[in-house]
C-alpha cells in the first residue's frame, strides 16, 4: 500500500504539537502493515464518502480513503468530545 496526505492533512500536521506528529507517523506505519490493528481503532466513519477515521491518540484522529493500492490521508484533527 501506499500513502498520500492531502494538503489539508500536512497543514493540520504542520500545526499540530510535536508529540501528536511522532505518534501519527507510528499509527501511519502500523495502518501500513495492518489496517485491523487494535492500536488504530479504524472505523468506517462516514460510508458515503467511502471514509475512515483511525486514531493517532487517545485525542487525536485522522481520517483516510482507501483508493486501489493507496491511503490518502484526508485530515488529523484533534478528536471532539
Amino acid at each position: 500500500m501506499n500513502v498520500v496526505l492531502s494538503d489539508r492533512a500536512i497543514e493540520s500536521l504542520s500545526d499540530a504539537p510535536p508529540n501528536v506528529r511522532r505518534a501519527f507517523e507510528k499509527q501511519l506505519r502500523l495502518l501500513l502493515s495492518n489496517l485491523q490493528h487494535p492500536s488504530l481503532h479504524a472505523k468506517k466513519y462516514d460510508e458515503s464518502k467511502d471514509l475512515w477515521q483511525a486514531r493517532v491518540s487517545q485525542s487525536w484522529r485522522f481520517y483516510f480513503t482507501i483508493i486501489n493500492d493507496t491511503y490518502r490521508i484526508e485530515d488529523v484533527i484533534s478528536h471532539p468530545k
